[in-house]
């Protein structure tokens, strides 16, 4: 009997010390390990990066990489993720608003501006009458397009559209521009069935497009279209989501981006 009651003891010391070894919250981000989700490509590229620089500062980070704009948010709903970096603030916006979800930004990131692509003209100014226009099929990127196109004076919209435009708020569209809406992952595979197309830097990469080199005409750097690091509200302000975000706004990650993506993506932070 008395043996046990050691075991026994010895049974009750080891859940108690396995439970110290847990935060007092028992959320995942208050270790020295996050899980964090990128999408392929440059955001993959530049937490690469990240990983090593938070490496050095204690800041282990396990990598999830995704081909999609909605999984990385859901499983960081879920609690499969303790952060994720992909998107800009209206996507993270409209998307807590369509799943009632309470995803917030902890720190900005970088800017890729949005291009306009084509396999047959040089300049925007030179689509024809009637061209065939893709355009990315999710809300937020659609609108961006719209926007884009909107100042380079190619359509108007809506005075009250704001960041919410669709093809339903376009005004005028003096030269009639045909607009396919696509999946925005797809459109690079598209480009050469369309006039031209508005494709998302990571995905122009990808596909071997350069903005700054390639774009026929180029989303503007006072974009509001900035890429954030987003975590659950609950983690907000713990401190080892700083220690993420201080080794992603870091003089070593953004020598990296200058250097890698020859000034196609721009760091945002500063």
């Amino acid at each position: 009997m008395k043996n046990i009651r050691i075991l026994l003891l010895g049974l009750l010391l080891a859940v108690i010390v396995s439970g110290c070894g847990n935060n007092a919250t028992g959320t995942k981000t208050e270790e020295e390990k996050l899980i964090v989700g990128a999408t392929a490509g440059p955001h993959e590229q530049i937490m690469e990066k990240v990983k090593e620089v938070a490496k050095k500062d204690g800041l282990d980070i396990e990598l999830k990489i995704f081909s999609d704009y909605i999984l990385p948010n859901k499983t960081l709903a879920d609690g499969e993720l303790d952060a994720n970096s992909y998107q800009h603030q209206p996507f993270l916006d409209q998307f807590n608003k369509d799943h009632d979800t309470d995803l917030v930004s902890v720190g900005k990131t970088i800017l890729n501006p949005m291009g306009v692509y084509s396999e047959d003209y040089q300049s925007i100014d030179d689509l024809p009458k009637g061209a065939k226009f893709g355009l990315p099929n999710d809300p937020t990127n659609g609108s961006r397009a719209l926007f884009i196109l909107e100042k380079a004076g190619h359509i108007q919209l809506a005075n009250d559209a704001k960041e919410t435009a669709s093809l339903k708020d376009i005004k005028e569209n003096p030269k009639n521009l045909e607009f396919i809406e696509l999946d925005a992952a797809q459109i690079p595979k598209q480009l050469s069935e369309v006039d031209a197309a508005a494709i998302n830097t990571n995905f122009a990469i990808d596909a071997g497009l350069y903005p700054k080199e390639d774009a026929i005409l180029l989303e503007s750097t006072d974009s509001p279209y900035t890429n954030v690091i987003a975590v659950r509200d609950e983690n907000k302000d713990d401190a080892v989501v700083k220690k993420l975000v201080k080794a992603y706004q870091s003089d070593e990650v953004k020598t990296f981006i200058e250097e890698e993506f020859r000034g196609s993506i721009i760091v945002s932070w500063e």
